[in-house]
């Protein structure tokens, strides 16, 4: 990101340690942040990047090493006196009351909202300057439960300019953006740093990366490994870094595809709020083929999704699976035949956040051989199963035992893919499969997906990624306000024109007929 650095010195770690038990999540890591910079901070799932934020930030306590903000010491683990410092920190997953309006969201924390000596006016008038200063446009009397995704992240960035913070920290900022969301972000990030923010920016995406900061960390098993002025790499050098290994990209070969596992004709749901339902899909899941599904989000591919791993039940239309199944769709009808699914929300349906890992590995085969015997759970069994998961996929955790909501959201992630394709099933879903993940864990997980699919596997990929759709998919298919396109075989269009379906044009006849 453009602008000269000026040389005030506004953060300096020294010398940060934290372990949890045996494992050490920092180990003696310190940089400076100046006044008016952007820097980046990369490292793979796990490697120590949200502990380091949560100890700067005061929600963990340093076994060894300090903070200074503006040349005064942080006390440690305490929240309060790092906002009183002026540092503000945006969590991957926001924390608003949604029964609640922007202005009440911003003002929690700052004082009682009943006191009579809470200037609502003025409250509301700074928050409207805000939003205009920094191009951070939300009505401040909206209730929160209404906003869009980008909407209620721009209320989580007032919410700490709303505090006074000088210091800005964005942990996995756009991991539930839109492309557009996240262009609206960065060019508030572009208007906040001439006005003296500064800015620490965690990522995976390694473009983001390199458009928004001025210089990169990376951490690696808790240590910092490097430091590059952005001007000076490229994504290649610094997937190296993070890893500490070239990274070959996936390669899949040409096959022939064998029968349909999952066909849908004329399908059609009910819509949910806002967010489409299907509109006449037509859609063959065959064996060993991936069936990429590209679209800008929003434009039914939840429904698609829910309607598949048994949570949305067809409004008109059909779906038959090979071999067929009897009785009423439902996930577990869609579990017993073979369906695998990877859920885009790993929070909210993929894991429940205070059960364990072995807990969270077999929730969804918890009743049944070999966890289940004569009633009775076999945990040893789960916990097997568990260990294995941890160990193929790389799950940096304290073990099997730890509650699933102290790992970080791509450890989380790794557990979900593993639960789902340790069991080699006949089709799946793979909805935001690598959402959240590391440059060296998405390769992984692409090859694994790769991997079932030559095995013989279906593979319905559901990405907003549309370079990963493109890469990964031997045919792809275009969805739009609920409508399916025509499928595109492997190579057949290019990345401009298969933008050109998402944004509705060629729908404009009916598409079954294109």
């Amino acid at each position: 990101m453009g602008g000269a650095k000026a040389a005030e010195v506004v953060l300096r770690l020294d010398g940060i340690t934290k372990r949890f038990g045996s494992l050490v999540a920092n180990d003696g890591i310190g940089f400076d942040l100046k006044k008016g910079e952007v820097i980046a901070l990369l490292g793979e799932n796990g490697a120590g990047k949200t502990t380091l934020m949560n100890i700067l930030f005061g929600h963990y306590m340093a076994d060894e090493g300090t903070v200074e903000v503006f040349g005064e010491r942080l006390p440690p683990g305490h929240p309060r006196a790092a906002l009183a410092a002026g540092v503000g920190m945006m969590h991957q997953h926001f924390t608003l009351a949604d029964n609640m309006t922007v202005l009440e969201n911003i003002l929690l924390g700052t004082g009682s909202l009943l006191s009579t000596g809470l200037n609502v006016r003025a409250a509301r008038e700074k928050v409207e300057k805000l939003s205009q200063d920094f191009g951070l446009s939300v009505d401040p009397g909206a209730k929160v439960g209404t906003l869009s995704v980008g909407e209620r992240q721009r209320v989580e960035i007032l919410k700490a300019l709303y505090r006074d913070a000088r210091i800005l920290i964005l942990d996995e900022p756009t991991a539930v953006l839109t492309p557009q969301e996240t262009a609206a972000l960065f060019e508030t990030l572009r208007r906040a740093v001439p006005l003296g923010l500064s800015i620490i920016f965690i990522s995976h995406k390694l473009n983001e990366v390199m458009s928004i900061s001025s210089r990169v960390l990376v951490l690696r098993h808790g240590r910092l490994v490097g430091e590059v002025a952005t001007a000076n790499t490229d994504r290649h050098k610094l997937a190296e870094m993070m890893v500490g290994a070239e990274i070959a990209p996936p390669r899949l070969a040409e096959r022939e595809p064998g029968e349909a596992l999952l066909t849908l004709a004329r399908v059609t749901t009910a819509p949910h709020g806002n967010a489409p339902g299907l509109a006449g899909v037509d859609l063959a899941l065959r064996a060993g083929q991936i069936t990429g599904l590209a679209g800008v989000s929003g434009n039914g591919q939840s429904a698609l999704a829910d309607l598949i791993g048994g949570l949305e039940v067809a409004t008109g239309g059909s779906i038959s699976l090979y071999p067929a199944v009897s009785g009423t769709w439902s996930p577990r009808a869609a579990l017993a035949a073979g369906i695998a699914r990877i859920p885009e929300d790993r929070h909210k349906t993929g894991t429940i956040a205070d059960f364990t890992l072995t807990e969270n590995a077999v929730l969804e085969t918890y009743d049944t051989p070999p966890y289940s015997r004569a009633g009775w759970m076999d945990w040893k069994a789960a916990e097997n199963f568990t260990k294995t998961v941890i160990e193929t996929y790389d799950v940096r955790c304290p073990g099997p035992a730890a509650r699933i909501r102290l790992l970080s959201g791509g450890n989380m992630q790794k557990l979900i893919l593993g639960r789902a394709l340790e069991k080699a099933p006949r089709i799946i879903l793979a909805n935001q499969p690598v959402r959240g993940l590391d440059i060296g864990a998405v390769t992984f997980v692409h090859n694994r997906l790769i991997a079932a699919r030559d095995t013989g596997a279906a593979v319905l990929l559901i990405s907003e990624d549309l370079d990963e759709v493109i890469a990964l998919s031997d045919v792809i298919h275009v969805i739009y306000e609920g409508r399916l396109s025509p499928s595109f075989p492997r190579g057949s269009k290019t990345s401009a024109e298969i933008g050109i379906w998402m944004a509705g044009q060629g729908f404009e006849g009916d598409a079954h007929a294109a």
